[in-house]
C-alpha cells in the first residue's frame, strides 16, 4: 500500500505505507485511508516533523538487531530527515499559498 500526499501548491508525493503511516502519526494525525492537514494545522505539522528529526538525530544509530550501527550501516541507512524533507517542502509551499495537504492510500 502507498500513501499519496497531494496539494495544489506542489507536486504529489508518494511514500510506502510504513513510512507514510509513521509520518502521518508524527504530524499528530490518525493514519488511515485518507486525511487532511489544513492550512491552519501546517505550522504545527512542520514543527512536529522537525522535532522528530532532531530527536532521532540525538540518538545513536542502531541496526535492525538493536545493536550500535557500523559505519557501513550508517552510510546506507535512510534517516527520517531524508524521508520527511520532501513533505516539509510541500507543507511550506502549501502554507505560503494557504492550501490544505491531503493524503490517500
Amino acid at each position: 500500500m502507498l500513501y499519496k500526499f497531494k496539494s495544489r501548491a506542489a507536486a504529489d508525493l508518494i511514500m510506502l505505507e510504513p513510512q507514510g503511516r509513521q509520518i502521518v502519526t508524527i504530524m499528530g494525525k490518525t493514519p488511515g485511508a485518507s486525511g487532511i492537514v489544513t492550512a491552519a494545522q501546517i505550522p504545527g505539522a512542520i514543527a512536529a516533523l522537525e522535532a522528530a528529526v532532531a530527536a532521532e538525530e540525538a540518538q545513536p544509530p542502531v541496526n535492525e538487531a538493536g545493536d550500535e550501527a557500523t559505519e557501513q550501516e550508517r552510510v546506507e541507512a535512510v534517516r527520517l530527515r531524508q524521508r520527511v524533507a520532501p513533505l516539509i517542502e510541500m507543507l511550506r509551499r502549501s502554507a505560503a499559498e494557504q492550501v490544505d495537504v491531503v493524503w490517500g492510500v
